[in-house]
C-alpha cells in the first residue's frame, strides 16, 4: 500500500471523502455501511487532537483520520500489509475522536470492518497469533481464567513484576442479600475476568441496589459478554456469546425484570450493541434489539434513584477529610462509548466525595482490554501519563487517597502502576451507605 500518497491525501481539504469500493464488498451491506461511514468523514482533523496514540507517536497514520484512509484503501482493492495491520492494531478503540468528530463518523463501525478485512487478509504468525489464540480461549471462560487467576494470586509475591502487576490482591465479596426481598428486579452480568479479579464489584452494586429497594439477579449460564472475542478477530465467536447470555436472560426478562445492569462499562459497551451485532440473525434479532435497549450501566439506574439514595445519605455522618479526597478516572468504555461524561462523577460529589480536577481526562489510560498485553510499551506510557494526570505531585496536599473508576480493565491496568488504593466507583457508595467512610 502507498502510506505517503495517503498522508498526502487525508491533508487535503475536499468536501467528502470520494469512495469506489471494490467488487468483493462494493454490494455487501458491509460495504454499503462502510462507504456511508467514510463519505461523512471530511478530513478536517478535529479527532487528532484527542486521538491518543498520535499524541503519542506523531504519525499521521497512527490517528483516526489516517487510519480511516488506510481502510479505504483496503475497501477499494488495494492489498494490506503488515504495517497496514500494525497501524490498525495500535488503535485502542477508545471512541475519543468520535466524542470529538463534527460530522459524526462512526469511527469504531468502521475500524471493525477494516480490521476483519485485513485479519483475514494479512494472517496473524508468530507470538502474535500465539498470544491472541491463548487471550481467545482463556478469557472468555470464567471458570478457566478464574482458576489461574486464583493460582496467580496465590504465587503473587514471587511472581516478575510485569505479570504481577496483572494479578491484584486476593480479596473475597462482601454478603449478597436476598434476591427474593424486592419487587423490582435487575439483572447483573457477572462477565469473564471480574468474578475472580475483583469478586466485591457486583456485590457492591447489588448492596446499594438492595438499598434502593431493587434487587439484583444473576443468570448463572451468562458469561462473557464477547467483546474479548471480538476485539480479538473472531466476531462469529462473539455471536455466540451473545446469542447464549440473551438465552440466559431471557427468562428474567419475561418474568419482570425491568433492566440489565451493567458494572463494568466495557461490557455495557458491548451488550448494547447486541442489535447490531445480531440484526441479521432472524432468531435473535429482536431479542437482542430489546436486550439492547435494556442495557443500563449502573449509573445510570442510580441516577434514575438518586433521590431515594441522596435521602439515605442525608441521615450518614460526611466521610473524613482524608477518605474524601479521590480521583476520578472515567474509562473511554464510559464517555465515549457510552456517552455518560459527568454521571457517576455527580453521583461520587453528592455522597460527599471531593474529586480532584483531572489533566486530559477525556484520554484514554491504556488498558483497552487485551491491548495493554498486545501493545504493551504504547500502553504503559498512557498509564503512566494517565496516573501522573490523576495523583499529581507527591508533595500536593490534594493528592488522592483512593483512585475510582467504572471498568475492571482500567481498574486492573492502573492499579498494576501505583500504590494508590484503585477501587470501582459503586464500591465507594457502598462504603458509605455502610459507614465504612
Amino acid at each position: 500500500m502507498e502510506y505517503s500518497g495517503a498522508v498526502a491525501f487525508i491533508r487535503k481539504s475536499d468536501p467528502l471523502m470520494e469512495t469506489h469500493l471494490a467488487d468483493f464488498i462494493r454490494d455487501t451491506s458491509t460495504g454499503k455501511e462502510a462507504e456511508a461511514i467514510l463519505r461523512t468523514c471530511v478530513h478536517c482533523g478535529f479527532c487528532t487532537a484527542t486521538c491518543p496514540t498520535y499524541q503519542l507517536l506523531g504519525d499521521e497514520l497512527d490517528g483516526p483520520r489516517g487510519r480511516i484512509y488506510l481502510i479505504k484503501q483496503v475497501l477499494e482493492g488495494e492489498t494490506p500489509t503488515q504495517k497496514t495491520q500494525l497501524h490498525l492494531d495500535r488503535c485502542l478503540t477508545c471512541r475519543s475522536c468520535e466524542t470529538t468528530c463534527p460530522s459524526g463518523v462512526k469511527y469504531a463501525r468502521l475500524l471493525d470492518i477494516g480490521r476483519e478485512i485485513v485479519d483475514a487478509k494479512v494472517p496473524r504468525v508468530g507470538v502474535d497469533a500465539a498470544l491472541r489464540a491463548g487471550m481467545r480461549n482463556v478469557l472468555p471462560r470464567a471458570g478457566v481464567f478464574g482458576t489461574a487467576m486464583k493460582l496467580g494470586q496465590m504465587v503473587r509475591p514471587l511472581l516478575p513484576r510485569a505479570i504481577k502487576a496483572k494479578v491484584p490482591p486476593l480479596t473475597s465479596a462482601g454478603p449478597l442479600p436476598d434476591t427474593a426481598t424486592h419487587s423490582r428486579k435487575m439483572i447483573a452480568l457477572a462477565g469473564c475476568v471480574q468474578p475472580s479479579m475483583y469478586p466485591n464489584i457486583n456485590g457492591a452494586a447489588a448492596r446499594v441496589l438492595d438499598r434502593l429497594g431493587i434487587s439484583m439477579l444473576h443468570a448463572g449460564s451468562a458469561g462473557c459478554c464477547g467483546a474479548v472475542r471480538f476485539h480479538l478477530g473472531d466476531p462469529e465467536a462473539a455471536r455466540d456469546d451473545a446469542r447464549r447470555n440473551i438465552d440466559a436472560w431471557w427468562p428474567l426478562l419475561e418474568a419482570g425484570a425491568e433492566a440489565l445492569v451493567m458494572t463494568a462499562s466495557a461490557c455495557g459497551v458491548q451488550v448494547r450493541d447486541y442489535g447490531h451485532l445480531l440484526q441479521d440473525d432472524p432468531d435473535y434479532q429482536h431479542k437482542a434489539a430489546r436486550v439492547a435497549r435494556l442495557t443500563r450501566d449502573i449509573s445510570e439506574i442510580l441516577t434514575a434513584e438518586s433521590a431515594r439514595l441522596q435521602a439515605i445519605l442525608t441521615d450518614l455522618p460526611p466521610p473524613d477529610a482524608a477518605s474524601k479526597q479521590m480521583a476520578f478516572h472515567s474509562p473511554c468504555t464510559l464517555q465515549h462509548g457510552l456517552q455518560l461524561r459527568g454521571v457517576a462523577e455527580k453521583l461520587l460529589t453528592a455522597a460527599g466525595f471531593a474529586l480532584t480536577p483531572i489533566a486530559d481526562s477525556h484520554l484514554c489510560c491504556g488498558s483497552a482490554g487485551t491491548y495493554s498485553v498486545l501493545q504493551a510499551e504504547i500502553s504503559q506510557r498512557l498509564r503512566d501519563n494517565k496516573l501522573a494526570a490523576l495523583l499529581g505531585p507527591v508533595t500536593s496536599s490534594r493528592r488522592p487517597r483512593t483512585i475510582a473508576s467504572a471498568n475492571v480493565g482500567c481498574i486492573s491496568h492502573l492499579a498494576g502502576g501505583t500504590e494508590v488504593e484503585v477501587r470501582h466507583w459503586v464500591e465507594l457508595i457502598d462504603r458509605r451507605l455502610t459507614g465504612q467512610v
